[in-house]
């Protein structure tokens, strides 16, 4: 089992709105609404203490029963990672399960991540930005537990680096 990892959600599942978390203040801003007619597919947000290669903290969504408010923290366990890129370089999604919801205990890795969650999760990003001018998505594959956990790692080693 990987271990947990403390997460913030920024966008509840379901929701249009793209919201944002000032670093520097806590706060929860409105970004944007999404240009296409989509809505997130999971809860997403962010990895803490962290930093993926777009210069952003690393992000995750996160599989619940129910959508959480944002700038909620949660304890999660990655499961597997969505590979991707867009205009601003490498842009991974950790996809994590609430650490200790027994009602996700069966899900250990990705192979484990219903087939059907994984294509919604799969076509949300490969078009959520084509009405965006100039904005692009390139999803290339999924990843083990184990590697999302690894990028996790990097991603913490990068922001120590910098500080």
């Amino acid at each position: 089992m990987t271990a947990a990892f403390d997460a913030v959600i920024e966008i509840p599942k379901g929701s249009r709105n793209k919201y944002e978390v000032d670093h520097e203040t806590g706060r929860v801003y409105l970004d944007r609404v999404l240009y296409t007619n989509f809505v997130y597919p999971a809860d997403y947000g962010f990895f803490e203490e962290t930093l993926g290669e777009d210069g952003d903290p690393l992000d995750v969504l996160v599989l619940l029963d129910y959508p959480v408010f944002p700038g909620v923290g949660i304890k999660v366990r990655p499961v597997g990672v969505l590979r991707m890129s867009d205009e601003a370089g490498g842009d991974d999604k950790v996809v994590a399960v609430q650490a200790k919801d027994p009602r996700w205990t069966w899900i250990q890795d990705v192979d484990d991540i219903p087939e059907y969650t994984r294509k919604e999760i799969t076509h949300f990003f490969e078009r959520y930005k084509d009405l965006e001018p100039g904005k692009w998505v390139k999803v290339d594959a999924w990843g083990s537990a184990a590697d999302a956990e690894q990028l996790i790692i990097e991603a913490q080693q990068r922001l120590a680096d910098q500080h």
